[in-house]
């Protein structure tokens, strides 16, 4: 028998998440946040963050501390893990020392060790996931099916359902309030949220304002990251949106940022506050080629590419950051009340709702920055209720849900089902590739015949 409340508490000691002074504390943090009085002694114990989390999860529910449910021992083994996670200010305090001291890259290195650590990136759920690479005519591109996410239990379903509709602190799972939070069960008045209190967010800048840095805890890529408004707003892309991803390249390099889109159907799946996503990947659409070179009147010194890519996609290219906002702001202005019949494009509707926008993705090559922007259009139709430059129904046996950030770079995330149909020998792993990127030559808006590369052309000449 081991005292598995101790064993965690070595291993938190071990990966420098507590001081070797405070493991008393921490000790009788833990053995609160399970409702223990005294040692808990249970049958050999993997010594992972996992393994010590779920047996400890265990002791909650037979202590009454949580719903015995799949959501509520995870809410008592991140209350467990918020007991040997830094606080807050010693996390921040730690990242602006190892910027300052060592550059960027090493205060990423020891956070996004430090989320691993403590279990908020779920490192041995994400190597369930399943993966593989697809050639395609638009080169290679990426496949996983999704089965990280743990799946609703039945009964935290029924308990949502009963439970009435409220005003929700904190308002969403982005807001920076989500740090510390110990979760709600599927039967709160205002339903069900994950537990938080083992994530940590550093503060940074953009655009002059305060923005929170977390990782994802279902990481897609590499070091999977999320910057967040500080302010629960809607998305928006426009100027201050652009400066925003620049401001984020220059204070880490060694990463690239993007932004969903701001409008439903060519938007991601969280529309209600403001973020970016980023990370330290390499996705298929920045090994595109780029065609089509071309200059804009009034932007010296941007170069501008077609990249040959299933979605319609403009790169910018410049040394002068500010040539680069002014060049994009450019580019968006001009698309959102660009309207090209011949291909379906419309701009607005009559009473003046907007369909155009852009999914925009920065990095820095070298002394240069480098923004890609992705033309959307939300317009529907009766042949495309769902979305004209939508995955269409012939390919909804795959993929139905929008095409967000990380699909546009080529990286599909389909659904856990997929799984069954590939073992059933419904589906081969290389039809589903091709299927995806069929999916991303329907949200492209202008297509790869005759007609929509000659309406990408006139587009190119206006700007």
């Amino acid at each position: 028998m081991v005292d598995v409340v101790q064993q965690l508490v070595w291993y938190a000691v071990e990966h420098g998440l507590v001081d070797a002074v405070d493991s008393t504390w921490s000790y009788n943090r833990v053995l609160e946040s399970v409702g223990a009085f005294g040692p808990v002694l249970l049958d050999e114990v993997e010594n992972n963050i996992d393994a010590l989390l779920d047996a400890l999860a265990e002791v909650a529910v037979a202590n009454g501390q949580v719903e015995d449910s799949a959501t509520g021992r995870d809410r008592a083994a991140m209350r467990v893990a918020g007991a040997i996670v830094p606080m807050p200010s010693v996390v921040a305090a730690r990242f602006g020392e190892l910027t300052k001291q060592d550059g960027p890259k090493a205060a990423t290195d020891w956070f996004y060790k430090l989320c691993c650590d403590v279990n908020y990136v779920r490192v041995s759920a994400i190597a369930r996931n399943l993966a593989w690479t697809c050639n395609t005519r638009w080169g290679e591109l990426e496949i996983t099916i999704n089965k990280s996410k743990p799946e609703k239990d039945p009964r935290d379903i029924a308990a949502a359902g009963a439970a009435p509709a409220g005003e929700a602190y904190p308002a969403c799972q982005l807001c920076v309030q989500n740090e510390g939070y110990s979760g709600r069960p599927a039967s709160d008045p205002h339903g069900m949220h994950p537990a938080r209190q083992n994530l940590r967010i550093v503060p940074i800048e953009l655009g002059g304002e305060r923005w929170g840095f977390q990782y994802s805890p279902y990481a897609y890529f590499n070091e999977h990251c999320i910057a967040m408004s500080a302010e629960h707003r809607p998305m928006h892309i426009d100027r201050a949106a652009f400066s925003c991803l620049l401001d984020f390249v220059d204070l880490l390099p060694h990463y690239f940022v993007g932004s969903n889109a701001d409008l439903p159907i060519v938007g991601g799946s969280i529309l209600s506050h403001d973020h970016f996503q980023g990370g330290r990947y390499v996705f298929p659409m920045e090994r595109a080629a780029e065609l089509d070179a071309f200059v804009m009147a009034g932007h010296p010194g941007v170069e501008g590419f077609v990249l040959e890519w299933p979605l319609s996609v403009l790169r910018l290219r410049s040394a002068s950051r500010e040539a680069l906002l002014d060049a994009a702001e450019h580019v968006l202005l001009m698309w959102r009340d660009w309207d090209a019949p011949e291909v379906g494009v419309v701009s607005h509707e009559a009473d003046g709702t907007r369909h155009n926008t852009v999914t925009p993705i920065c990095r820095r090559r070298g002394d240069a920055y480098e923004m890609d922007l992705a033309l959307r259009c939300n317009v529907t139709s009766d042949e495309h209720p769902l979305g004209v430059f939508h995955p269409h129904e012939d390919k909804w046996h795959v993929k139905k849900e929008n095409i967000g950030l990380i699909e546009v770079m080529g990286l599909a995330i389909l659904p856990p089902r997929l799984e069954g149909e590939i073992e059933a020998g419904r589906l081969t792993k290389d039809e589903i590739g091709q299927v995806f990127g069929a999916v991303l030559e329907d949200a492209g808006v202008f297509k790869w015949d005759e007609e929509g590369r000659a309406a990408q052309a006139r587009f190119v000449a206006a700007l």
